[in-house]
């Protein structure tokens, strides 16, 4: 299988990693020429993704941020071959989708959209390796739910990735959960850290500290961008926190032991309930 990626990133790195592993050809696209050549020294890419291969790519994979997949993918369109799968590996989906399922309609080729969940707090093609999605969830945006077959295809064609399991979604409730689970972690951690209390902490936390903490070490341009192109469903889940944490805050105030009592109470049992 000849493999296209744009994007030598975490996930771009990682994807052409697993890619040439399994013995697949794998081209690159990136702006850092040097990267390029680092990735080629490394065995992770066999030569640049042009226009000259792009057409007899059997599958593409889009790794970079949002709005440049989808530019990407509007400027090559009518290089792509109609046999070819194009998934794009964005953390959120509705605006990359609406503007890519017509590009493939209009042109030929097939389009779903992905999001693999994996990652790291650490970006960049260094830190990439060829197990970073081994047993993962894989989330599937296809243009049509009934078909299987498509789905199918999708399957076989990340297999040298090694997720654990597909989900199946539309763009709008992908981006719906996404703001829950990925982008409200992101942005809860990177304000705990700015407590002044931080800089005196070692000798003084555990377990609890470097899971809250984790990834407070992001890139800042990519989440900001995501936050922003999501806002609607961030905002939602940001004020819903604001609101809770005020009861918290209320309840300490005010000394108030029978609420803050109940609150913790409430929210164990919400953990056991979601995830128990």
């Amino acid at each position: 299988m000849k493999v296209g990626i744009l994007g030598l990133g975490l996930i771009g790195g990682s994807l052409a990693r697993a890619y040439a592993i399994a013995g697949h050809t794998v081209y690159a696209s990136v702006r850092n020429e040097s990267m390029l050549s680092f990735a080629q020294l490394a065995g992770a890419v066999h030569a640049p993704l042009t226009q000259n291969n792009i057409g007899q790519c059997d599958l593409i994979l889009l790794a970079i941020y949002p709005d440049g997949c989808a530019s990407w993918l509007e400027e090559n369109a009518p290089s792509i071959s109609p046999d070819t799968l194009v998934i794009d590996c964005c953390g959120i989906k509705r605006e990359i989708c609406r503007r890519s399922f017509p590009l493939a309609e209009r042109y030929g080729f097939t389009f779903v959209g992905g999001h693999p969940m994996a990652g790291s707090q650490f970006s960049g093609f260094k830190y990439s390796r060829a197990d970073l999605f081994e047993n993962a969830p894989m989330v599937l945006v296809p243009p049509r739910f009934d078909d299987m077959e498509l789905l199918d295809r999708c399957k076989r064609a990340l297999a040298p990735c090694g997720f654990g399991s597909f989900s199946v979604t539309t763009a709008e409730e992908h981006d719906r959960l996404i703001a829950f689970t990925s982008q409200m972690p992101h942005i809860l951690s990177n304000a705990f850290i700015k407590s002044p209390t931080a800089l005196r902490h070692k000798g003084f936390s555990a377990g609890s500290y470097k899971d809250l903490t984790r990834v407070a070490w992001l890139n800042p341009q990519m989440w900001a961008e995501l936050f922003l192109e999501n806002r609607d469903n961030t905002l939602f889940e940001l004020d819903t926190y604001i609101q809770n944490l005020s009861a918290y805050r209320d309840a300490i105030a005010n000394n108030d032991l029978e609420t803050l009592t109940a609150l913790l109470e409430e929210g164990k049992r919400r953990k056991e309930e979601v995830d128990g």
